[in-house]
């Protein structure tokens, strides 16, 4: 055995935006251990629901992660719906399946960006985030926010979109469509790209299902895991099929978000095409009385939401589990033997959000 050196890496780092904290355990180049440490930004937000009305606690709950905000929303407005026994209106279900793909393709883009600027890539980031602006041009046209858009409540949604606005969302997307190819085609086929991802990082099925590693991670590495499976919004009625990869190493990691992109614009103009009349949000009377918890599928994996009320309009508790919690072990396991310098690459590879995981 070599001579050892501890890394400290991040909270601050010039590669990567996300305050996350690991020491490094190195022999020479070679990464050996990973020791990683949570709690560097965490906020109290689940305590707020002693002071925050249940339907305020919605909007609190949003605010866990800017670039999940949506998902948030609609787990939470899911959950009190859940213990309540209230249902949710067609037409907000096909809104919130819409808003909540436009989130899938916002942050998928956002994260192509980052990953494009952790090799040094500074175009290709540009114009990642050239067209995820567009995205969030279409969410303040139908929503009124660009990165917070309090949408989504208990019963349904705040806000309708016309006929002609669903059209003009649906075409947006399938302008940018062709850009997305040639971006997408630098990430899957420019040689100095894949000699950084191709075989690095890998997390074999197995070794995901024992791990409990979720979304994107997951399924690049041949599970087919997705919530969208499992009843949630409309997705049963739009055909929906999980994206797998199956090598399970960065590259796979990369090419279920960018196949997901493709998948997300299908999806929404199915919905948009589908669209039922009627109501956008159903009447709520009352209070939180019992508990509910479900399962959501964020843009970077699996968010687990649970409630309990005991009759008045303060909720006993309110918990969120995010995606970025449930991939740490893996990353951990992927990170052991690398080369330090892949370091970077393989933390981005699962998307990290702290600020989601320490509330």
């Amino acid at each position: 055995m070599g001579k050892r050196t501890i890394i400290p890496f991040g909270p601050q780092h010039p590669v990567l935006p996300e305050p996350v904290h690991l020491d490094l355990v190195l022999e020479d180049e070679t990464v050996v251990d990973v020791i990683p440490s949570i709690g560097y930004v965490h906020r109290g937000l689940e305590k707020l629901t002693e002071v925050k009305e249940y339907t305020e606690m919605v909007y609190v709950i949003e605010r866990v992660c800017g670039i999940c905000s949506f998902g948030h929303g609609w787990g939470a407005s899911a959950a009190i719906e859940g213990a309540m026994g209230i249902e949710v209106p067609e037409r907000a279900l096909y809104l919130r399946t819409i808003w909540h793909e436009l989130s899938r393709i916002h942050s998928h883009l956002l994260w192509l960006g980052l990953l494009a600027d952790a090799f040094g890539f500074d175009s290709l980031f540009m114009h990642c985030w050239r067209l995820r602006e567009k995205v969030l041009d279409l969410f303040e046209k139908t929503t009124g926010g660009r990165v917070i858009f309090s949408v989504c409540k208990v019963g349904g949604v705040r806000k309708d979109v016309d006929s002609a606005t669903l059209r003009e969302i649906v075409e947006v997307l399938k302008g940018m469509a062709p850009e997305i190819r040639e971006l997408a085609d630098v990430f899957m086929n420019d040689s100095s790209v894949l000699n950084r991802m191709v075989g690095v990082g890998v997390l074999t099925k197995e070794e995901a299902v024992e791990l409990g590693a979720v979304g994107p991670v997951a399924r690049g590495s041949g599970l087919r895991q997705d919530m969208r499976l499992n009843g949630m919004g409309v997705y049963d009625r739009l055909g929906f099929e999980p994206i797998v990869e199956e090598a399970g190493d960065c590259e796979a990691r990369c090419k279920v978000r960018i196949r997901e992109i493709f998948q997300s614009i299908e999806l929404i103009e199915k919905a948009a095409m589908d669209m039922p009349d009627g109501p956008i949000a159903a009447q709520v009377r009352g209070n939180v009385e019992g508990e509910f918890a479900l399962r959501i599928e964020q843009p970077r994996g699996e968010a687990f939401y649970y409630t309990k009320g005991v009759g008045t309009k303060f909720l006993e508790r309110m918990r969120v589990r995010t995606p970025t919690n449930q991939n740490l072990p893996s990353l951990v396991k992927m990170l052991k033997g690398c080369d330090f310098a892949d370091v970077p690459i393989m933390v981005l590879t699962i998307d990290p959000c702290v600020s989601c995981t320490e509330r």
